[in-house]
């Protein structure tokens, strides 16, 4: 069994060998927080969450521990709330004791850090061909944007329910949206999809996205047209949340043609449509579970059952008999 701080150390490991920017990248970053650090005067050292000192991904923490559970069962949803959160303790009550919950969407210090992890696109979008300059000035303006948008929210609200019941809590966000982001990519460049119809078709042979499809909320091409060739593909499905709409002038201008994402913006859509590109839009609730279902599986492993609440359309990978 695991400890939840194993459990968060395990996701946060596997969110850095599937980033897009690579370990050294990642290493990168973190070395820039401590540079950030070190250059604080005494006083502002104070107010500084050094725990980014050591987590790469601050929009995913260890909200509630108790420091000693052995955790057997885990509760684990897209989004937990107040809601289930009291769910966790009726199932305690009930005899079916939930040993942690782990939400995907961030809550406390990570929703006020998300805008923080949008850094990663300075470091991927030169991958593609967009000059680091044009990458930094745009992302620099998102960030701003998200993080006006995430200041006025209020936190901790969850947080403060699950610390009043007892109920171990963390979130992985990035943690899990990297998981996904590499797993599609690789799923798609395997199968080779010539057309942006064929994208859909190999969506569609996944279960998470077959539950979205029979629930009225599958893949859609929501720029350009099946017959339409996929060309060179970008996968966007990490970073915290959507990058500024003014991008997609420059991924088609610096040769992509097609990008498959997880959820987008409808000023974004526009001038994704207006630069030519082909849009694929996978599935929000549907791509995090699949992300969430390739951490969940590790714990699975662990000999850890899972509960899925908070919209996770849970999928095990685990062949069944294994531990």
């Amino acid at each position: 069994m695991l400890k939840v701080k194993e459990i968060f150390d395990l996701g946060t490991k596997m969110g850095v060998a599937a980033d897009p920017r690579g370990p050294k990248g990642v290493q990168k970053y973190l070395d820039r927080v401590k540079k950030q650090y070190d250059s604080l005067k005494k006083e502002d050292k104070e107010f500084f969450d050094v725990e980014k000192l050591t987590n790469p991904f601050p929009d995913g923490f260890i909200h509630v521990d108790d420091g000693k559970t052995q955790v057997k069962r885990v509760m684990a949803g897209i989004d937990v709330n107040e809601g289930e959160i009291l769910l966790a303790s009726q199932l305690n009550e009930r005899g079916k004791k939930i040993d942690l919950v782990i939400a995907h969407h961030p809550e406390g210090k990570g929703l006020s850090n998300l805008h923080e992890v949008m850094e990663m696109y300075t470091d991927v979008y030169p991958q593609y061909g967009v000059p680091v300059h044009i990458a930094e000035r745009l992302t620099d303006e998102r960030i701003r944007e998200v993080g006006r948008g995430t200041h006025p929210i209020n936190h901790f609200q969850t947080i403060d329910i699950a610390k009043h019941l007892g109920i171990n809590f963390i979130n992985t966000h990035t943690i899990t949206d990297n998981l996904v982001d590499k797993f599609m990519k690789e799923y798609l460049e395997k199968n080779n999809p010539e057309t942006v119809g064929e994208i859909i078709d190999c969506l569609m042979l996944l279960p998470e996205y077959q539950y979205a499809k029979k629930n009225g909320f599958g893949p859609k091409i929501v720029a350009g047209a099946p017959n339409h060739r996929v060309g060179k593909m970008m996968i966007e499905m990490t970073g915290g949340t959507n990058p500024s709409a003014k991008v997609y002038q420059q991924f088609s201008q610096f040769g992509i043609s097609t990008i498959v994402g997880m959820h987008m913006r409808e000023d974004a859509i526009k001038n994704a449509s207006d630069s030519q590109l082909n849009i694929v839009i996978a599935g929000h609730m549907s791509s995090d579970s699949l992300g969430m279902n390739l951490f969940l599986d590790e714990l699975e492993k662990h000999g850890i059952e899972i509960v899925p609440c908070g919209g996770l359309i849970r999928v095990s990978r685990v062949k069944k008999g294994k531990k």
